[in-house]
C-alpha cells in the first residue's frame, strides 16, 4: 500500500502525461490537416499519422473519463468509455504496424521479389489495409463490449452460491478474452517488430557499404542514415514497452493493482508520450512545420 500523497502526485503526472498527449495529437491532425485542404491530397504516411492523431485524442480523454469516474464512483459502471478507449487502442497498434511495414517497403534497399512486388503495389493495397484495421478494432469492441457485460453479471451473481456453475464459467470466459486479447495486440506488434527490424537491418546495410568507399562526401551523407538508426532504436524500444506495459495490464499480472494504480497509468501513458513524440518527429512535413514555427518565435 502506497501512500495517498504519493497516489495523488502519479495521478498529477498521469493527467499531465494524457494533456501532453492530447496537445501533441490535436496539433498533429491540425497541421497535416491544413495540409490536406491546402493540397488536396495526404502521402499514406500522413494518412496514417493522422488517423493515429484522431486515436491517440480518443483514447486518451476515454482513459481518464474511465479511470476518474471508476476512481471516485467506484460502485457505478462507466463500460462505453472502456469501449471507445478498446476500439481506439487497438486501432493504434495497428496504424502504428502500417507505418512501420509502410517506412520500411520505400526505404529498404532489399532485392527481394517480395519487396519489388510490395514496393509497386503498397499504395494500393494502403486503403485496404486501414480498412482491415479499422474492422478487427470493432471486432476487438463487440468483444469488449461483451466482457463488460459479462463482468456487470459476475457482481450480481457473487452473492448466490446456487450460480457457482455459471459464475466459474463466466469467470473461465473473461481469462479466455484476456488471452485473445493479447494476441490481437500481438499479431500487430509482431508485424511491427518485423518491418523494423528489416528496416534498421537494410539501413546498417546501406551505412557499411558507405564505409567502405571512405571519402569526406561519403562521411557527411553517414549521418542522415546513422540518425534515422538510432531513431528507429528509440522508437522500437519505446513502443516495444508499450506492448509490454499493455500486456501486463491486460493480463492482470499487477499484484497489488489497487494502490498502484495511479503509478501504473503514468508508466503506460509516460511510455506513451514518448512514443508520440517519436511519431511526430517521423513526418518531415511536421517537422519542417515546428522549425518554421520556431524560427519565427525567435524572430519575434
Amino acid at each position: 500500500m502506497i501512500p495517498i500523497q504519493l497516489s495523488v502526485f502519479f495521478m498529477i503526472v498521469y493527467v499531465l502525461e494524457c494533456l501532453v498527449i492530447i496537445v501533441q495529437s490535436s496539433l498533429t491532425v491540425v497541421l497535416l490537416g491544413r495540409e490536406w485542404v491546402q493540397v488536396k491530397r495526404l502521402s499514406p504516411v500522413d494518412v496514417i499519422l493522422t488517423s493515429l492523431g484522431i486515436c491517440r485524442f480518443c483514447q486518451l480523454w476515454s482513459s481518464m473519463l474511465f479511470n476518474f469516474f471508476s476512481h471516485f464512483h467506484p460502485h457505478c459502471v462507466f463500460w462505453y468509455f472502456g469501449i471507445v478507449w478498446e476500439f481506439t487502442n487497438t486501432l493504434s497498434f495497428w496504424l502504428t504496424s502500417w507505418l512501420a511495414v509502410l517506412y520500411c517497403v520505400k526505404v529498404s534497399s532489399f532485392s527481394c521479389p517480395i519487396f519489388l512486388w510490395l514496393k509497386w503495389r503498397i499504395v494500393r493495397l494502403f486503403p485496404w489495409l486501414l480498412l482491415g484495421s479499422v474492422l478487427i478494432s470493432c471486432v476487438s469492441m463487440i468483444f469488449s463490449a461483451i466482457r463488460n457485460h459479462i463482468k456487470i453479471q459476475l457482481n450480481s451473481m457473487r452473492h448466490f452460491s446456487r450460480n457457482s456453475t455459471v459464475t466459474e464459467r463466466l469467470e473461465t470466459f473473461l481469462q479466455q478474452y484476456a488471452i485473445y486479447q493479447g494476441i490481437m495486440l500481438a499479431v500487430p506488434f509482431l508485424l511491427f517488430l518485423a518491418s523494423t527490424i528489416l528496416l534498421m537491418a537494410s539501413l546498417s546495410q546501406h551505412v557499411r557499404q558507405m564505409k567502405q568507399h571512405h571519402t569526406s562526401h561519403s562521411n557527411l551523407s553517414l549521418k542522415a542514415p546513422a540518425t534515422a538508426l538510432r531513431s528507429l532504436a528509440i522508437f522500437l524500444i519505446f513502443f516495444t514497452s508499450y506492448f509490454l506495459t499493455t500486456i501486463i495490464s491486460i493480463m492482470g499480472a499487477l499484484v497489488n493493482k489497487k494502490s498502484w494504480f495511479w503509478v501504473w497509468e503514468a508508466v503506460i501513458y509516460g511510455i506513451v508520450s514518448i512514443h508520440s513524440t517519436s511519431l511526430m518527429l517521423s513526418s518531415p512535413k511536421l517537422k519542417r512545420v515546428f522549425k518554421v514555427r520556431c524560427w519565427g518565435l525567435e524572430a519575434a
